[in-house]
């Protein structure tokens, strides 16, 4: 990462809420070919959640902890704080001097660029104030939000109009955390209801839908330089699964989440 930061821009991708059973599987069956052609051998890694719920996980993520390999470590990390001690920072991890990653990417000369999406992003109070206040330049509507159908959509057309106003020399640092996933989801599947409520096929027609519009997101941030991005889910949920229905409590489709990094190269 050493060589990466200062080179190249950064677009980091939070699915909010996305459960790894139902990426591996909508991966394995082709349904997401938009996404699979990027992903390392077609497939996500699985990982640990370093949080169960959106705020805590992005707190830890922005420090430098992405979503832990799901394997005995220690895992190398590849962005840390200068922290004595710490035995994941190794000679290839970008250590910031910063309490978090976004100001450190500043500081190294990166625009950062928030575009929200669920309300811990939505800048209408103190606490919705606290994620994207670590941005140099943030954005969120209602448009962006989980009440929205057509949220990532709106999510990419404005990344498309950061990108298209930024100068050329300047490096960009894009983090877009989308909230299409999220409950409510219902109303991506054709023919469902609001009283039938949310799903796990509900939740999977929401990463479908991602899928259908996410290459816009990546040509957007190839069209200038190589771009170095990572995209994951910040926790899963719960659909009924042994009883329980949310996030933000300690069960195996919360803490087991999907995720994956790569290059987007001009040409793609």
């Amino acid at each position: 990462m050493n060589e990466v930061v200062g080179r190249d821009d950064l677009l980091l991708i939070t699915l909010d809420t996305l459960r790894h059973d139902v990426a591996a599987e909508l991966a394995a069956a082709g349904r997401i070919p938009h996404l699979a052609r990027h992903l390392p051998g077609g497939r996500w890694e699985e990982r640990h959640a370093p949080g169960s719920f959106t705020y805590a996980s992005h707190q830890a993520i922005f420090a430098g902890f992405l979503p832990t390999p799901a394997a005995p470590g220690p895992h190398p990390r590849l962005f840390a704080a200068r922290f004595a001690g710490s035995e994941t920072t190794e000679a290839g991890t970008y250590v910031f001097d910063t309490p978090e990653l976004v100001s450190g990417l500043a500081a190294a000369g990166y625009r950062t660029v928030c575009i929200g999406g669920v309300g811990f992003f939505n800048k209408r109070g103190a606490l919705g104030d606290v994620l994207p206040g670590l941005f140099q330049e943030s954005h969120w509507e209602p448009e962006f939000g989980v009440a929205s159908p057509t949220s990532f959509e709106a999510q990419v057309e404005r990344a498309e109009q950061v990108v298209a106003e930024l100068p050329t020399d300047q490096r960009l640092f894009l983090f877009l955390n989308a909230s299409a996933l999220h409950q409510p989801n219902w109303f991506h599947t054709p023919g469902a209801t609001r009283e039938a409520g949310d799903t796990r096929a509900t939740h999977a027609a929401a990463l479908e839908y991602i899928d259908r519009h996410i290459g816009r997101l990546f040509h957007a941030m190839a069209a200038r330089r190589r771009c170095f991005a990572i995209v994951c889910s910040d926790h899963g949920t719960t659909y009924g699964d042994d009883g329980y229905t949310g996030h933000r409590l300690g069960h195996e489709a919360v803490w087991t989440v999907p995720y994956a990094h790569f290059f987007l190269e001009p040409s793609s």
